[in-house]
Order: structure tokens, then C-alpha cells, then sequence
């Protein structure tokens, strides 16, 4: 890039032009083995298979469909992003609201793919960018746009052309290109969670395919509106009220914000996940005895996306409190199996959750989004009352999970989807060795799916 740096774009892909080491690598291949982990379970989920045949009317190419035959880069990508999110167990960032997961993976596994990069190392490199412009980004959007936009769909299309973008060895010109196109096909608005649909999931789909397009064409020259984040009638102007675009550039040289994403260790919206961490130290510490009704707190988005005392449909419970709280209190964990519809009709379950209050706690609200916090109180039978703070939710970086516990997620979330042992080792190597042992090739061959 020559001359003056201008504009955000241009001062986005100059902070991303910056070295990747061992550190970022290693926990790049942690976020990878958590997608391989969800993406092996959705592929079979409902809301699947509709983008899979979408992209089988592609054609056949070059890249992995999970769970379905190989096709262009856009159609893959476009397939993959919906099944790393259909079961509400992928990554997030709290602070960006949003999950980058599910839309930089397939996007950097699609480029790599198309472009023959089969160097693990690359591939863990891209993954980190795509990261940091997603989060980025996310972050200096701010609590106006997440009030009506999807910031994943939104945010995700950045993350997916910086990713691509480094994996393709583009430009810093190119790359603020990348950027600026891509952002000008974010799309996303949270209208998705009134109506019973899948699009939420399509949304990181759509975001993979439109990032990852951007980079290919910036290769070619196509260039985009470097303005695009700050000009008057740009992404911040338009979509995000009361931001500030200079925060997408700001600290320069602060460490990768990979290593600043949540890991999800429970199967429901994270804004669940306090509260259900919550109700199980409140049952252990119960030891047994009987519940009369427990009363949740949290903050004031935890309600708005997940006040519903009366789940119908699978996407319901998972954004329920009342059911996440009975199924935690009842089970004593918050796995697939308790939101499924099974679990719904379970009348004992059921019970519980007409005994469970929920309200907001103001003083969670104000930590939050730098914050996920919940507190928790169990009224039991015989008159005790047990109460319970918990100011983040487990898998937040200040209450981390282990890398012995994502590789038991990715396991579980495997056999969900059907993998026998002897393949889900195979994946789990691969997405471990991935820069060392393995390759993208190898990455790719063991993940579901067909070559034909």
C-alpha cells in the first residue's frame, strides 16, 4: 500500500498484515476443533439439507460440503456456515456479540480449497484475521446495531474476507477491497427470531460466501469503497447508531482477539449459559432434597432473547431460560439430549419451568456485554434457600474451559452427528496436528462428507 493510510479499511487491513505466532496458531486449532465439532453434528440437523441441495445445483468443484458432495467455493461456503450454528454451540465473542466460528471457518476452508492452499499453517493464520476483523468490528458496532441486526450476519462477511484475503496472499490494497465489498453485502436482522425458521443459521452462510467472494474478486481487481465504515452514508452511519468507527482500528497493536472468544459449553443461546452454570452449582449445593421453584436473574438482553416460559419447537427451548433452568436443575447439565423434542413434552420438565421466575438484574446489565453474569435462587421444600452468583458464564475467557473439555464437546458433538470413534479420532487429529501433522487436505478428507 503506498502513499498515506486514509481510511478504516485501509488502517484495518494494515493492523491485519500483522504477524502470526505459535501462540495464535495453537489457539486458532482449539476454534477449529470446536467447528469441526459442530459442524459434524449440524450437517444432519434439521435446517441443513436445504443448502446442501442448493449447493449440489452448483456443480461440482473444489471444496468441501459437509456431509454432502464437493462444490464451488461459494456454494460450499454457503452450505458450511448454516451447520456450524444449528445447534447453538458455537463460539462467541461477547463483547462483539457474535460468533465467528461458524462463518470464518467455512469461508478459510473454501479458499484454501479453490486456491490449493493446502499449508496448515496458512489456514491457522487466516483463521486468526478473519477473527480480529469479525470482532473487530463487531465491538465498535455496538448495542444499537445488535438491537435490530444480527451482528454475526452483519459483522461476519469482514471476518470471512480477511480470512480469505490471507489465505489468497492478497494486497493491503486488496485486503481494505475485501473489507469494503464485503461489507457491502451484510445483511441480517433479528426479525428471525419471531417465526419458527432457520434463517438465523443461514445468516453465517450468507456472510461466509459474501467475504470470501469479495477477496476472489479483489484478486482480480475489483475494488470496493474504501469509505465504506466511515463515509456518510457507510456501514456505520447506516446500521450502527451511536458508534464510532475509529474503534475498529483502535489499540493497533493489541494482542489477536481470538484469545478473547467464549467457547460454549452448554447447547443453548449463550445468553442462557450464566444462568444455567448458575442452577448447577445451586443443585449440587441442594444435595438432593427436593425444589419448590427457583428464580433466575440476568441481564436485560438474556430476557429479551430468551424469556419464554412456554418452549413448542426445538430453536424455543434453546432460547429459553425457563426450560435451559428446569432441564440444568432436573439433569444436572444442559446437553442436546434436554432440547430435543423429547425433552420438551417432558412433563416433568415442563413442571419445573412453570416454576421458574425470570428478571432482569440490573447490576448484570451494566457489566454486560464485557460481562455475561447471571445469579440464581432455589427455593427447596423444606424452607432452605440457596443463592448464587455468577458473573461469567463458563468458557468465557475469565472462566475458561480446558482443552481436554473442547475436545470431549467436539466428541460428543461427533457422535451426535454420527461419527463412529475410529473417525471422530481421525477429525480430532487432524483439527490438532493442523500446521504440524496435518494439512488442509487432511483437515477436509475427515470431515463428513462425500468426494464424488
Amino acid at each position: 500500500m503506498s502513499g498515506q493510510i486514509q481510511t478504516v479499511a485501509e488502517r484495518l487491513a494494515a493492523i491485519l498484515a500483522r504477524p502470526v505466532g505459535a501462540a495464535d496458531r495453537a489457539r486458532a486449532r482449539l476454534h477449529v476443533l470446536d467447528w469441526a465439532g459442530c459442524v459434524s453434528a449440524g450437517a444432519f440437523e434439521p435446517g441443513a439439507a436445504e443448502p446442501r441441495a442448493l449447493a449440489a445445483l452448483e456443480g461440482a468443484g473444489p471444496c468441501r460440503v459437509v456431509g454432502g458432495r464437493r462444490s464451488g467455493p461459494q456454494a460450499a461456503a454457503l452450505a458450511n456456515g448454516p451447520m456450524g450454528a444449528l445447534l447453538e454451540m458455537d463460539d462467541v465473542d461477547k463483547r462483539g456479540l457474535l460468533h465467528p466460528g461458524p462463518v470464518v471457518m467455512p469461508a478459510t476452508l473454501a479458499a484454501a480449497e479453490a486456491a490449493g492452499v493446502a499449508d496448515g499453517n496458512t489456514f491457522l493464520d487466516a483463521v486468526v484475521r478473519g477473527y480480529d476483523a469479525m470482532i473487530r468490528v463487531g465491538r465498535a458496532a455496538g448495542p444499537g446495531h445488535y438491537r435490530y441486526f444480527h451482528a454475526t450476519g452483519t459483522c461476519g462477511p469482514f471476518g470471512a474476507a480477511a480470512a480469505a484475503a490471507s489465505l489468497l496472499g492478497l494486497s493491503q490494497l486488496q485486503t481494505a477491497w475485501a473489507l469494503a465489498n464485503a461489507g457491502q453485502q451484510a445483511a441480517g436482522l433479528w426479525q428471525v427470531r419471531h417465526e419458527p425458521v432457520f434463517t438465523k443459521a443461514l445468516h453465517d452462510g450468507r456472510a461466509a460466501a459474501n467475504g470470501l467472494a469479495a477477496a476472489f474478486l479483489a484478486r482480480e481487481g475489483y475494488a470496493g469503497p474504501l469509505s465504506h465504515f466511515e463515509g456518510p452514508q457507510g456501514f456505520f452511519a447506516a446500521l450502527c447508531d451511536g458508534a464510532d468507527p475509529e474503534t475498529v482500528v483502535a489499540a493497533p497493536d493489541s494482542p489477536w482477539a481470538i484469545h478473547e472468544v467464549s467457547f460454549k459449553p452448554h447447547a443453548a443461546c449463550r445468553h442462557a449459559h450464566a444462568a444455567i452454570d448458575a442452577v448447577l452449582i445451586l443443585r449440587a449445593r441442594a444435595e438432593g432434597r427436593a425444589l419448590e421453584r427457583l428464580e433466575v436473574a440476568s441481564y436485560r438482553d438474556a430476557l429479551t432473547f430468551c424469556d419464554k416460559p412456554d418452549p413448542h419447537t426445538l430453536g424455543e427451548a434453546k432460547f429459553s431460560l425457563q426450560h435451559a433452568a428446569a432441564a440444568a436443575w432436573i439433569y444436572g447439565d444442559a446437553n442436546l439430549e434436554r432440547f430435543t423434542p423429547l425433552a420438551i413434552a417432558d412433563p416433568d420438565l415442563a413442571a419445573l419451568r412453570g416454576r421458574v421466575s425470570v428478571n432482569e438484574d440490573v447490576s448484570a446489565t451494566a457489566r454486560y456485554p464485557a460481562r455475561f453474569g447471571a445469579s440464581a435462587v432455589a427455593i427447596l421444600r423444606d424452607g432452605s434457600r440457596l443463592e448464587v452468583e455468577v458473573p461469567d458464564a463458563f468458557g468465557d475467557p475469565e472462566w475458561p474451559v480446558t482443552p481436554k473439555d473442547l475436545d470431549a464437546k467436539a466428541r460428543t458433538l461427533m457422535a451426535w452427528g454420527g461419527l463412529t470413534a475410529a473417525r471422530a479420532d481421525r477429525l480430532c487429529a487432524a483439527c490438532a496436528g493442523l500446521g504440524d501433522t496435518a494439512d488442509v487436505t487432511e483437515l477436509s478428507a475427515a470431515l463428513p462428507g462425500s468426494d464424488a
